[in-house]
């Protein structure tokens, strides 16, 4: 299959003309560029640009590298996908369904209470007035949020968002491995797979060539330090470039971080997802749209106040896009803008 690159950067430019997009484009075929393109400001006060090696906030989409994580201590033998959460980790649930296995926890199908239930609010910024976001700056932070409250659903039972899941993932991670979350997902996720520009950065000490995110209200702006906790967690908020997601997925599909067994684990649909489309998905942090049975893409999705976030590997196509945005909403016509055009494809 041979790629027009100008017909891509007709439609990205176009798309980017009609709805104000803020952030990156990237598209690249068998390990090599097809388009990289970069709109906007990372800082608007000072008028600095985004570039392709611009870092930016990922939202939902670092839980992948902690899936990763997880399934590298399953490697390891410290636990199974099949044991249940009390035989793995010493912290008191005491209203969690005893039956609840890391394998639920991975599939969002674990039915634990979540402190930010997506299909019951929408307000993530209120979760914060009583706790404010700049103290939750490790998973236990984020415990009395969700640790006493009953189940939602059976373990099993369907597919429902859980945040919280993930933060019990991380604690999972720093029990089996000793270190602190972040640290080890840096090590033996991030540095394995080469991705030197990615980490769990701080809002109040950001590193440099890192955008802010920016929360759009009518003819204003403001980032969005007060509506996100202060560093990302397991359940999200790292930070990354799109030329380092093609690393990472290079890395996972080729094997550099968990054996192809494991890796087809990952990716394999394990619920279905109950969005807008009939064919999606979840894998183990994975989300996984499928066509006749076939897998069509496998992708990281994430969604913040001011964060739009997706990264998609298309197998029959040896595609891999990535769309970053820094502000709210018009990421999202730029992916669907940029798949249409995929699909085009012959």
């Amino acid at each position: 299959m041979i790629i027009d690159r100008s017909s891509f950067e007709d439609a990205v430019a176009a798309q980017a003309t009609k709805s104000g997009f803020c952030g990156v484009v990237s598209v690249q075929q068998g390990g090599a560029e097809v388009l990289g393109w970069a709109f906007g400001y990372a800082d608007r006060a000072d008028r600095i640009a985004n570039t392709l090696d611009t870092r930016f906030q990922m939202a939902s989409g670092s839980k992948t590298f902690t899936a990763v994580a997880v399934c590298q201590l399953v490697e390891r033998g410290c636990f199974d996908f099949e044991t249940p959460l009390r035989d793995c980790l010493d912290i008191e649930f005491p209203h969690f369904d005893p039956e609840v296995t890391v394998h639920h926890l991975l599939s969002h199908t674990s039915g634990i209470p979540d402190y930010f239930d997506e299909e019951l609010r929408d307000d993530f910024e209120a979760l914060w007035l009583k706790r404010p976001c700049y103290s939750m700056r490790g998973p236990r932070d984020f415990l009395p949020l969700f640790q006493s409250e009953p189940m939602k659903l059976l373990p099993g039972e369907r597919f429902s968002y859980s945040n919280a899941g993930f933060i019990v993932l991380g604690l999972l991670i720093e029990k089996h491995s000793g270190m602190r979350f972040a640290d080890y997902v840096r090590q033996n996720v991030l540095e394995r797979a080469a991705m030197a520009d990615s980490g769990y950065f701080a809002a109040d000490r950001l590193p440099a060539h890192t955008a802010f995110s920016y929360i759009v209200e009518e003819d204003s702006w403001r980032t969005n330090i007060y509506a996100v906790p202060i560093i990302g967690q397991p359940d999200g908020g790292a930070y990354t470039t799109a030329p380092d997601m093609a690393r990472f997925w290079r890395a996972l599909t080729e094997g550099r971080l968990l054996d192809p067994a494991l890796v087809e684990r990952m990716l394999t649909a394990r619920a279905f997802a109950r969005t807008e489309d009939d064919n999606v998905y979840y894998g183990y942090g994975v989300w996984i749209k499928k066509q006749r049975d076939a897998i069509e893409r496998f992708y990281a999705l994430g969604c913040d106040p001011g964060v739009t976030f997706i990264s998609a590997v298309f197998p029959q196509k040896d595609l891999l896009a990535t769309v970053i945005g820094n502000s709210d909403g018009a990421g999202w016509a730029m992916w669907d803008a940029l798949e249409a055009h995929i699909h085009r494809l012959a």
